[in-house]
Formats: structure tokens, sequence, C-alpha cells
């Protein structure tokens, strides 16, 4: 896997936000964040700013635990105030840009494999290992570095076993483009052509996957109101196992899920990764 300068800049940010986090009871200066990463002030504040659309420090405050309680309450907010009048799931804006479909083991088992096309692309939230087959993508994965990358190729070979794979650079980033598009606007899905996902999962896994798809971009929730759209309320620590088990990352959006005291969690594919994804997805709404 080559290194890209994508990757080493967001490697960068998540540097930055950890020293921020840490640091943030004193405030440092931009001075003193860009010095920690090793970069001039003028080149490590466009990298920034380019990426998020914000500065440093106003991206911090969408991490703060406040912060995300009272997005916790809003986005619940919204969401009964949709199912009050009547709107399906199906009539969400993230669902016209994303479809799913599930094959279970057992139905996997008896079809056999299929026929993976796959490759490393550039992202913004780095390095990641993109699959997708004639029945739509079925792998996304975070490589955070390049012994990492190995271990993402057999993860997605495991979950994916008895299937043909052949990589396709040209191909998955083509895929990449329409699901990270650049520049900061938030594109209108519902024009933008449907994204298809394939997915591999017991029935219950498909149910909160799919609950996942309904949260909008810029939106957080809990594992306790996942349990409740399904219909199964006190299976929590069951959906906190479909969520990590999650094998399309970013477009089955299971870092939007947080714990309902505000804190982030961990994430699959690092921590702090979830915390940029959060925050890059609130300025882009906010800011767009």
């Amino acid at each position: 896997m080559v290194v890209s300068e994508p990757h080493i800049n967001y490697q960068r940010i998540e540097k930055a936000i950890l020293y921020l986090e840490k640091n943030f009871r004193q405030q440092p200066e931009l001075d003193e964040v860009a010095e920690h990463v090793h970069l001039s002030p003028f080149h490590f504040q466009r990298i920034f700013t380019e990426w998020a659309g914000i500065s440093p420090k106003r991206f911090l405050q969408y991490l703060t635990v406040d912060f995300l309680k009272d997005a916790l309450q809003k986005s619940k907010n919204l969401s009964d105030a949709a199912e009050q009048a009547g709107l399906s799931g199906q009539s969400r804006v993230y669902d016209l840009f994303t479809t799913l479909e599930a094959v279970t083991p057992q139905e996997y088992k008896q079809r056999g494999g299929i026929t993976i096309q796959f490759g490393f692309v550039d992202t913004p939230f780095g390095k990641a290992l993109l699959g997708t087959s004639e029945r739509g993508v079925c792998w996304l994965s975070f490589i955070q570095t390049d012994g990492n990358a190995l271990t993402s190729l057999e993860e997605m070979k495991t979950c994916w076993n008895n299937s043909v794979f052949r990589e396709n650079e040209e191909l998955v980033n083509d895929f990449a483009k329409r699901i990270f598009p650049s520049g900061r606007e938030v594109p209108e899905r519902q024009d933008a052509g449907k994204l298809h996902l394939f997915v591999k999962g017991t029935n219950f896994q498909v149910k909160v996957w799919e609950a996942l798809l309904r949260l909008p971009e810029g939106s957080v929730t809990t594992y306790q109101t996942i349990a409740g759209k399904i219909n199964n309320p006190k299976a929590l620590q069951a959906v906190g196992s479909a969520v990590g088990a999650n094998h399309i990352a970013y477009l089955i959006p299971c870092h939007r899920v947080i714990r309902k005291d505000g804190i982030l969690g961990e994430y699959r594919w690092n921590a702090v990764r979830k915390k940029s994804m959060i925050g890059w997805e609130m300025a882009r709404i906010e800011h767009s």
C-alpha cells in the first residue's frame, strides 16, 4: 500500500485532535499545536481548514460532552417528529442515496462465493480498503498502518470466504469519489445516483444496520435508541455487537452511535477516527 499525502495529512489531523483534547484546559494556541505535529502554523492551519472547513479549536467544540448531549436530544426530537408525521425510513434523504441488500451466512453458504473487486483508496479519514461486487459495495475498512492494511485484507477475505478477489484500483477509486466527493459541500445525494450495499450478517445485525442507515449525516444516537428502533429495547449488548460487526464503515454509519452520557466511546477502526468523523460531519452540515 502506497502511503499518500492525504493519508499523512489525516494522521497529522488525528494527532492534533488528540493533543487538543488532552490539553483543552490550557487552550493551546495554533503555534503550539502545529509544533506538536511538526508543521508550520500556516501549513497546519491550511491543512486542517481544508479538511474540516473550520479551525481546530472550533472543531473541538463539536466533541465536548455537553455539545454531544445536546446533539443527542436534537436528533431524538427530529426522529420523533419525522415518525409522528408518518415519514418512513425509506423517505429519508440518506436512504435515497444508499440501499442495502443482505445475504445471511446460511444463504451465502448455499449460494457460494462472489467476485469482489478491491483496492486501497484515499478518504477524508485516511487510507481505506474498499471492496465491491456486482451486487454492491461489500467492504469498507479504514487503515491505520501498513501492517493493518494486510490485516484488513485478511478480514475481508475471511468475511467473504469462498469468494474470488481481484485488485482493481481504478474501479474502487471511482466508487470512492462517489462515497467521498471532493469539497466541503453536502451533495444532493438523491441526484448523485444510488450506492447499493451488499452485506453479510444475521437477521438481527441487518436490522441494526438498516436502522443506522436512517441516521442523517451530522446526527448522533445511542445504543438504546437503536434498540428501540428495531423493537428490541433490552438488546443493548447485542446492538453494540452488531454495530461493531459492521463491515462497511462510514456508509453504514456506526460512528454516529455514542453513549447516552455524551461520551463517544470506542470504534472498530480507531476511536480517534470516530471523533474525526463525527466532528467533520457536524461541521460540514452546519457550514454547508
